[in-house]
């Protein structure tokens, strides 16, 4: 078996659309995914999965029911299963994602956001 490294920023440098997670690593069944995003998207939650959201670079916002998280550069946060968030980000943000890999990332919401297989890279 052959292990390598890899460079998030180089990882990042392959795409440029918005809201559309990338897969790049897997681990114990969890995915590691990167996306750009910059806008709004939608109220949602996920009813078996907890995810990590990790701003790597720029800010976003985490709406939550009961309160709103500003996130800038290196802030993380933890959203439970069952919580409905909503992020956004008023300039395009760069963020790591940690999750189980099924987890569709508009969870329970269907939209044109939806991905439904992401890509590994």
């Amino acid at each position: 078996m052959s292990i390598t490294k890899n460079n998030i920023r180089e990882k990042l440098d392959q795409f440029t659309s918005h809201w559309t997670p990338h897969i790049i690593a897997e681990l114990n069944g969890q995915a590691v995914k990167i996306a750009k995003i910059k806008g709004d998207f939608i109220w949602h939650k996920h009813d078996e999965e907890d995810e990590m959201f990790w701003v790597i670079k720029g800010c976003m916002k985490m709406e939550l029911r009961d309160q709103t998280l500003i996130l800038h550069e290196g802030d993380f946060t933890v959203i439970p299963k069952g919580i409905e968030h909503k992020p956004s980000a008023e300039n395009e943000t760069q963020i790591l994602m940690f999750e189980p890999k099924e987890t569709l990332n508009t969870g329970d919401g269907q939209s044109p956001l939806t991905v439904k297989n992401p890509q590994k890279i």
